[in-house]
């Protein structure tokens, strides 16, 4: 049985196919990429498995069973969690505190508790923030130490979207969605994250769908890449498999393959 499967799906928006009879599955610890140019269906694709968006047709089944009807915030309590393309952190809230109150969805503690300030709030209070600074520790010194209590909104632009996957690891999830994690970095940030992508399954034991533009990521770090077009999917294995294949160079290039010179060459 595949940790995520998905089964003949289809996602219509007034007529329009942002997905179409979607195959797609995910084994345990493995990192899968789906790629595909602009409008492929991609961010529907994401939101469609963390319940942002209800299929029209079709299933979803994370360890056997079905997501389907379910809302964000039950996806995530199943044991998935997920990056956005554009980063969505508490911006006053500190760095510690982002990744404390990801931990919401496995407290145990309710109102009574936070009112009355029992002994059982504050021992589990305690081990949200050890937790915290435990997921936080993975990304070194620039999430740690006297940042910790600085609020978000100061952090880099790669420093947020190290903290949105430091977020997203605090929810203790068995598959993390990564949406554009490399998006507007350097190539020094992007070679950086690309190996920490890698130790979120080594250390970690993430099982890792992520969706890229990246290819030096993608070529780096993926065991299978998927891509989509139109909303289906048009190829699929090693990335040596999908870089050479023709439909995808068209589908990129938006031209059939050897239907003109490049520019500046001759025949």
């Amino acid at each position: 049985m595949s940790m995520l499967e998905i089964k003949d799906l289809s996602v219509t928006f007034g007529g329009l196919h942002a997905l179409k009879n979607l195959d797609f599955r995910v084994e345990e610890g493995e990192i899968v990429s789906v790629i595909g140019p602009n409008g492929a269906g991609k961010t529907t694709f994401f939101n469609m498995i963390s319940g942002m968006v209800t299929p029209t047709s079709g299933d979803i089944f994370f360890e056997g069973e079905s997501l389907l009807g379910l809302d964000p915030s039950q996806v995530t309590e199943r044991g998935i969690a997920r990056t956005f393309q554009n980063v969505r952190l508490f911006a006053n809230m500190t760095i510690l505190e982002n990744v404390m109150v990801a931990q919401h969805c496995r407290t145990d503690q309710k109102v009574f508790g936070a009112l009355f300030q029992t002994k059982a709030f504050k021992s589990e209070e305690e081990a949200i923030r050890t937790y915290g600074e435990e997921v936080l520790s993975f990304f070194g010194s620039r999430l740690t130490g006297y940042r910790l209590d600085q609020p978000a909104s100061v952090l880099s632009y790669a420093n947020r979207r190290r903290l949105e996957i430091a977020r997203a690891m605090a929810t203790r999830p068995r598959l993390l969605l990564l949406d554009e994690p490399v998006a507007g970095m350097n190539p020094r940030e992007s070679a950086e994250l690309t190996t920490l992508i890698g130790r979120l399954r080594t250390e970690w034991g993430f099982t890792v769908v992520m969706i890229e533009h990246d290819m030096s990521v993608v070529r780096d770090v993926s065991d299978r890449v998927v891509v989509l077009d139109h909303g289906e999917t048009i190829a699929q294995g090693s990335y040596e498999d999908v870089a050479n294949d023709p439909q995808v160079i068209e589908a990129y290039l938006g031209r059939p393959v050897g239907s003109e010179e490049i520019p500046g060459e001759s025949s």
